[in-house]
């Protein structure tokens, strides 16, 4: 298997486990309108832990990624993917390269906004990047595009490494003093 099938199959595994943890969002979420706590209890506990499952997968990718890069020499190559074409079938962009424009995107709006808001200006900066599979919708909830449910994944990341603040109010993203410093390189 070459080094890039690799990575793709990385990039398959954790939008399987992004499926799974969208499913425990709405059975979580039903569970709650119908009143039935203890349901909702163990789907919050379940996503939990597949969010920690989620982590490992994206570090070990992280890990995969720094050992191919890295040549006999022990010297980094510059082997970063340009997105100048589509992605194969089946492969959405990855949630490392939203980052950047999600952090961006905060700076330009005066460091928090509506989730909205935020994704809109994700969504023009990455215009160019984003491919025909992120445009599609997520098979667990035909009304979201798969570009938006990446998006929210990097935020859960970016809020884990502090970059993004955890205690905003609903429906409203909010940059850190770390993640602004981050911007400002």
């Amino acid at each position: 298997m070459e080094t890039n099938e690799v990575n793709e199959a990385f990039e398959i595994l954790l939008e399987e486990i992004e499926a799974v943890g969208n499913e425990l969002n709405e059975v979580g979420a039903e569970a709650f309108r119908s009143g039935d706590y203890s349901r909702a209890k163990l789907a919050i506990e379940e996503a939990t832990r597949l969010s920690e499952f989620r982590e490992k997968v994206r570090l070990l990718q992280k890990e995969w990624q720094n050992l191919v890069l890295t040549n006999r020499r022990g010297t980094r190559e510059a082997t970063r993917r340009t997105h100048l074409g589509k992605l194969k079938r089946g492969l959405r962009t990855p949630e490392e390269v939203f980052r950047r424009p999600l952090l961006e995107a905060l700076v330009e709006l005066g460091g928090k906004a509506p989730v909205a808001q935020v994704l809109d200006l994700v969504y023009e900066k990455m215009r160019a990047v984003l491919n025909e599979y992120d445009h599609q919708p997520l098979p667990s909830s035909p009304n979201s595009l798969r570009w938006r449910n990446t998006a929210q994944w990097c935020r859960n990341t970016l809020v884990r490494e502090g970059l993004m603040k955890a205690d905003s109010p609903h429906g409203v993203w909010e940059i850190s003093e770390r993640g602004v410093k981050e911007v400002a390189g």
